[in-house]
C-alpha cells in the first residue's frame, strides 16, 4: 500500500495561504514559516504530519498528497479545517 511523508500549515483564509506560500517560495524556511503561524499542533514540529496511508487524511488532503510533486509546496487546499499548504516530502 501507498504511503507518504508530508508536512503542512494550516491557517483560516485563503489570504494568508498565499503569503505565507509567497515567503516560503521566496526563500524562508517551511518549518519555522509552521511553527509561527500554523493554528494545526503539528505546527510545533514544524507541521511534520509523519508517515500515513490513503484515507487516513480528509480526501482534498490525499489527493494532493499522494499526486503532487516532491519537496514542492502546494496549495493553498481548503479543507473543513481551513486552508493548507503542503508539502509532500516522502512518498513510496
Amino acid at each position: 500500500m501507498a504511503r507518504a511523508s508530508a508536512r503542512h500549515i494550516l491557517v483560516d483564509s485563503e489570504d494568508k495561504c498565499l503569503a505565507l506560500k509567497q515567503e516560503i517560495e521566496a526563500g524562508k524556511d517551511f518549518a519555522e514559516v509552521a511553527k509561527a503561524h500554523s493554528s494545526c499542533p503539528s505546527g510545533r514540529q514544524g507541521g511534520d504530519l509523519g508517515s500515513f496511508g490513503p484515507g487516513q487524511m480528509v480526501p482534498e488532503f490525499d489527493k494532493v498528497v499522494f499526486s503532487a510533486e516532491l519537496n514542492q509546496v502546494q496549495g493553498p487546499v481548503k479543507t473543513q479545517f481551513g486552508y493548507h499548504l503542503l508539502e509532500v516530502t516522502e512518498r513510496s
